[in-house]
């Protein structure tokens, strides 16, 4: 793997980080837009449990391997370490940001300006989702399935099978009283 890292310039790898938790139609729309533009795009799974993710991280794997089956230069790789480590051991030269809407830029740009202090050889680029995508979020589209709520517009098919199983699995655990 270090060998293929090596052979390609840095300014033609690109890191997509995130939980993604679950992996939308959003975010799958950013990889597709991002792929022509690299070489390669590694889309870069934070384990995060901090944030007390809803899916595991191996299972966000699976289901960003399956939601990006389709484009060839992307590769899905979970991480449990500072972002500014992950891109210099994969020799990104860009990590990828998207911005849905001005209120996300506030945290973006500060995200950026972090990262630009830790990792100065790589350069951030924002992009933005089609506009059909530009609200959905992963922790809308948990609410709405959590609640029984269609979710077919926004995650993929696996996505939204792996949703149903979720909350059906907990609402039998946890019987709502009558």
């Amino acid at each position: 793997m270090a060998a293929v890292a090596d052979s390609i310039p840095r300014a033609r790898v690109a890191v997509y980080p995130g939980t993604f938790d679950p992996i939308t139609n959003g975010h799958s729309d950013l990889v597709a837009r991002a792929a022509p533009l690299f070489d390669r795009v590694v889309v870069a799974i934070a384990d995060s449990p901090g944030k007390g993710p809803g899916f595991s991280l191996d299972d966000r794997i699976a289901l960003a391997r399956l939601a990006l089956g389709g484009l060839r230069n992307v590769e899905v790789r979970g991480f449990d370490c500072l972002l500014a480590n992950f891109v210099r051991e994969i020799g990104a030269g860009v990590i990828l940001r998207g911005l849905r809407a001005v209120s996300d830029f506030e945290y973006e740009f500060q995200l950026a300006s972090m990262n630009r202090h830790l990792v100065p050889e790589a350069e951030t680029l924002f992009l933005t989702p089609a506009e059909q995508y530009g609200f959905i979020s992963s922790s809308l589209v948990r609410e709405i399935a959590r609640l029984d709520g269609d979710v077919s517009d926004f995650v993929h098919p696996a996505v939204q099978q792996a949703l149903r199983q979720r909350w059906r699995i907990r609402r039998n655990d946890h019987p709502q009283p009558q």
